[in-house]
């Protein structure tokens, strides 16, 4: 049995230290500290655990020895057009591998949705890499976010070897966490049929150049980064004509398609 609940205590932030780098392999100039998952969760932010009660009770470990996935926020403040207005950046959701694929990652994002809107947040956003397409499928077809910016190499240098020296491009998930379009999403309801404009492709042997890559292969870093760049220039160029991602889904031979239209088809925040 799962059970997602906030973290406890420095031994159980400290476990989500080390999830971090079991799952990313971050060094030193990565990794979140334990201290600011501390502070986060001391000004308003998250830091959700998920527990596998089974193993604690199995093996007598203890609470933190349990912890099998975390997702962590930022609080911050829009000062856009009208009102100021509080939101959360989710910077960070790891799953440890024996855990994936089962939902949990989805589990975890809709608890820090129903934490946000039981203090009145509304809105919550993220980066997210565009060539990771199981996280793609996610965001968008699962979850219900949309997409209208890229941020090219947002992180700068990375030790992950998720990122395999590449540049740290990424989409910047919006999430309205009350809006029809989302809970009709969330409760399995018709959406309406997006009108769309363009087809943008991420090929699912990019998942296995990147890994090549991180093990000094460089055909398939070359050939990761030719489809990154590629899409970088289609992404940015489709949103400067004002189109947005409204779909996201998988081909028969497990491409990844995002699919673009209109950005007036986006509900106001």
């Amino acid at each position: 049995m799962i059970e997602i609940r906030s973290c406890a205590g420095f031994e159980e932030l400290e476990a989500c230290v080390q999830l971090q780098v079991e799952t990313w392999g971050y060094d030193a100039s990565d990794v979140v500290p334990r201290k600011a998952f501390r502070v986060a969760q001391a000004i308003g932010g998250q830091v959700l655990g998920a527990f596998d009660t089974e193993l604690a009770v199995g093996t007598g470990a203890g609470r933190a020895e349990s912890l099998v996935g975390f997702v962590f926020s930022w609080p911050g403040m829009k000062t856009g057009e009208g009102q100021p207005r509080a939101y959360l950046h989710s910077h960070m959701l790891a799953v440890r591998e024996a855990y994936r694929n089962r939902g949990l990652g989805r589990q975890l994002k809709l608890e820090q949705r129903l934490e946000a809107l039981s203090r009145g947040i509304r809105y919550m956003e993220w980066t997210f890499d565009p060539l990771e397409i199981k996280n793609a499928f996610l965001n968008i077809h699962r979850l219900g976010v949309t997409v209208r910016s890229y941020l090219v190499d947002f992180y700068g240098v990375s030790s992950s070897r998720l990122q395999a020296g590449l540049p740290t491009d990424r989409l910047m998930a919006e999430w309205r966490l009350d809006s029809p379009g989302v809970q009709a999403i969330l409760g399995g309801r018709p959406t309406p049929t997006p009108l769309v404009e363009e087809r943008i492709r991420i090929p699912a042997s990019v998942h296995t150049w990147k890994a090549s890559a991180w093990k000094a292969s460089q055909a398939g870093r070359e050939q990761a980064l030719a489809v990154q760049l590629e899409n970088r220039r289609k992404f940015q160029e489709a949103f400067s004509q004002g189109l947005a991602v409204v779909g996201f889904d998988r081909d028969a031979e497990g491409n990844g398609v995002f699919a673009l239209g209109p950005l007036t088809q986006l509900e106001p925040d």
